[in-house]
């Protein structure tokens, strides 16, 4: 036991320092998830007994979802008022909250999201009990295939938020080290997966940095929609299939 709480400590403690270190680099708005609010409160609790919440302050705002909708919508508007003025700001949410599944971070409002652990869903509900039942009688799902789909899902569906068009950029860190395991990596979207080299899986705070910062630089040189023209966001593949041939006939035949 007291193994297992050093280890948590240690964890809390990494966290804290990832959420400092990307705070002196990351521009503008940074989105945490966590995967439960009590999750979240024992972390937040634990940095701020451990001086993290102080000195991540220095760099930007902090302003945390809860379980008040009022609350809630009144510290939205204060982030995205940091992050409009240049302050910067970061807010501290839950996967499966209100954040995570209707607001978007467009642009500066999300240039950085991290996702702390993997979010399954809580296991004692009877209706998820009854689902799992059912998916395994029916159609020989085994309960831990459907929880892990259902967390990459939902994982996929957070860091997904500050990604909302193709002139968009933003970093998505997986802070759990269960993310580089190829049964949970192949349950994310092909598009997310495309992006997870094996060079970018199992880093240390520093290596995660180092990319950080190459990439930010990258994305800050000026853009010209001139360079865009004739690339493709589609895959050869998607081109050749059946179904966007036939779309581009029908394109055709309308011309």
């Amino acid at each position: 036991l007291s193994l297992s709480l050093s280890l948590f400590a240690a964890v809390i403690r990494n966290y804290g320092n990832l959420l400092l270190e990307l705070s002196g680099v990351v521009p503008d708005g940074i989105v945490a998830f966590f995967t439960s609010y009590q999750y979240m409160e024992n972390i937040v609790a634990s940095w701020y007994e451990q001086g993290i919440l102080e000195n991540v302050q220095r760099n930007k705002l902090i302003f945390i979802e809860t379980q008040d909708a009022a609350e809630t919508s009144m510290a939205l508007e204060k982030y995205q008022e940091a992050c409009e003025n240049g302050r910067g700001a970061i807010l501290l949410s839950v996967a499966r909250g209100k954040v995570s599944e209707g607001i978007d971070f467009v642009h500066h409002f999300g240039r950085a999201v991290i996702m702390f652990g993997v979010p399954y869903v809580y296991t004692q509900s009877r209706i998820l009990k009854a689902r799992l039942e059912y998916l395994r009688d029916q159609f020989q799902i085994r309960e831990n295939d459907f929880l892990t789909f259902d967390a990459m899902r939902h994982a996929a569906q957070c860091v997904g938020r500050v990604i909302r068009g193709k002139t968009d950029y933003g970093l998505m860190v997986f802070a759990d080290k269960r993310y580089a395991r190829a049964d949970k990596r192949g349950k994310l979207p092909r598009w997310i997966q495309e992006h997870l080299s094996d060079s970018s899986l199992n880093l240390t705070i520093d290596e995660a940095l180092q990319l950080a910062r190459h990439f930010l630089r990258d994305m800050a040189q000026p853009f010209r929609r001139e360079d865009q023209l004739g690339l493709s966001l589609l895959t050869l593949d998607q081109l050749q299939s059946e179904e966007m041939l036939k779309r581009i006939a029908q394109i055709a035949h309308q011309v």
